[in-house]
């Protein structure tokens, strides 16, 4: 069983970037599953599933974890579906066909992983921070956007490259200066934010 696990995962990696769907990279994924074990993360919200590759990743880290995903693209969400299935782990995961924005979720997290649209990073946390448990965490993903956030402006000759990258500093800034959490950005991967509630 391990054996075709892998096989699969490599099957998504490769299915990825043919589609040219962008999924989470290596280092930042290792990042990512590290810190669920560690903090003995259990019931986790993830904001952008695209073809399940870290939505499966995550739930693997332990037999307990239950994690809910919201993606907005069917043909992603239903790749996903179909991953999922093959992972046998139907019971512990959870898929949601919507947009982010305009789906209301019930109960509270341990973690809540942002991995979607960039632009919306600010209304995303915003949204979502109150179905955060009182010890709980959000990570998000591509802090660096393939280096181009460190990157003066004007070296981006693309117009919506520039409006994006704009879209990050925005976030990073309101993470930085938010009143109830302390963040941490990591040169892990493409660049993965930790933000915790701060203490009372």
């Amino acid at each position: 069983m391990v054996g075709e696990y892998y096989q699969y995962l490599r099957e998504m990696k490769q299915y990825a970037e043919t589609e040219k769907i962008p999924i989470m990279q290596e280092e930042g994924l290792d990042f990512l599953t590290t810190f669920i074990i560690k903090h003995q993360i259990r019931n986790i919200l993830e904001i952008g599933t695209a073809i399940g590759y870290s939505t499966i990743m995550m739930a693997l880290c332990h037999k307990e974890i239950r994690v809910t995903s919201i993606e907005r693209d069917e043909t992603r969400y239903l790749e996903a579906l179909k991953n999922v299935k093959k992972f046998h782990l139907e019971d512990r995961i959870t898929l949601i066909f919507n947009d982010a924005l305009e789906t209301k979720i019930e109960g509270t997290f341990d973690l809540i992983f942002i991995d979607a649209a960039k632009a919306q990073d600010i209304k995303f946390f915003q949204l979502f921070s109150k179905n955060l448990a009182e010890k709980g965490y959000i990570i998000t993903d591509n802090m660096y956007f393939h280096g181009l956030v460190e990157k003066n402006e004007k070296e981006i000759k693309s117009h919506n490259l520039r409006g994006l990258v704009r879209k990050i500093k925005e976030y990073i800034a309101f993470l930085n200066n938010h009143p109830d959490f302390n963040t941490v950005i990591y040169r892990v991967g493409d660049g993965v934010a930790v933000s915790e509630r701060k203490a009372l």
